[in-house]
């Protein structure tokens, strides 16, 4: 009976949650309603923050509620080229402008979007880490469908009515520059969550991980894993499709 290895550990929490303390709050677009839906609204850009454990900037915008008197703030995904003071757009009357926020159906085709929804009103989900973008590739008005490009490389479809911030996420470059050394590392995951430094399997011993054990470090068995296997177990390439050097583009 082997020990409890660090990825079943994980499940449970303890030491292994984020750090969510000093975060500014959750970045989503504004609750879908019906002024976005059939018309715009006009928000200015008060701020543009950092938010720890998070690549990209954030903006806060100011919105004037269409129900009642009142001033709505929201956090957005900062876009690059946003600005403090910026009037931002949101609805399905925008203009097409970096920042604004429109259904993808009325976006012409090779836009690059950014904090788009996966399903409608789910207030941005893909495509939101600095300097990435999604791409629209083609609509297809008699099923209301559109195709995007996203990060990974993968096309998707989604509903037209789903919206996205126009322009790319702010911050982009940020793993050009190498962190060099182990003190910026540990800062950059003391604030996301205790996952650095990571202890290689082949380096433990068998009662602590799979790969541990024998004379000279190696594995022993194929790392490839497959899906259904015991928790104690799935270490190394789950369910891989393939494995080694990818050659060639995308």
């Amino acid at each position: 009976m082997g020990r409890v290895i660090r990825a079943q550990r994980k499940g449970a929490g303890g030491i292994f949650k984020s750090r969510t303390r000093t975060r500014k709050g959750p970045a989503k677009l504004r609750a879908l309603d019906f002024a976005e839906r059939h018309g715009y609204l006009k928000g200015i850009v008060k701020d543009i923050i950092h938010d720890p454990g998070r690549g990209a900037p954030l903006a806060k915008v100011a919105f004037r509620d269409p129900y009642k008197y009142k001033k709505r703030s929201e956090l957005f995904i900062a876009a690059e080229g946003m600005y403090t003071g910026q009037f931002l757009y949101c609805g399905k009357k925008a203009n097409l402008q970096i920042g604004n926020i429109l259904p993808v159906g009325q976006m012409p085709e090779g836009t690059m979007v950014c904090n788009l929804e996966e399903k409608t009103g789910d207030r941005g989900a893909l495509a939101r880490t600095s300097g990435n973008y999604a791409i629209i590739v083609s609509h297809n008005p008699d099923t209301g469908k559109s195709r995007v490009k996203l990060p990974s490389g993968n096309k998707k479809l989604i509903p037209s009515a789903n919206r996205a911030m126009v322009g790319i996420v702010a911050g982009g470059g940020r793993i050009d520059k190498p962190l060099l050394k182990a003190g910026r590392a540990y800062h950059k995951y003391k604030v996301k969550r205790n996952s650095w430094p990571k202890v290689r399997g082949v380096c433990m011993n068998p009662v602590e991980h799979p790969h541990g054990g024998g004379n000279h470090q190696h594995i022993g068995h194929p790392s490839t894993v497959r899906r259904d296997a015991p928790p104690g177990q799935k270490v190394g390439l789950i369910a891989a499709r393939r494995t080694g050097l990818f050659r060639g583009s995308k």
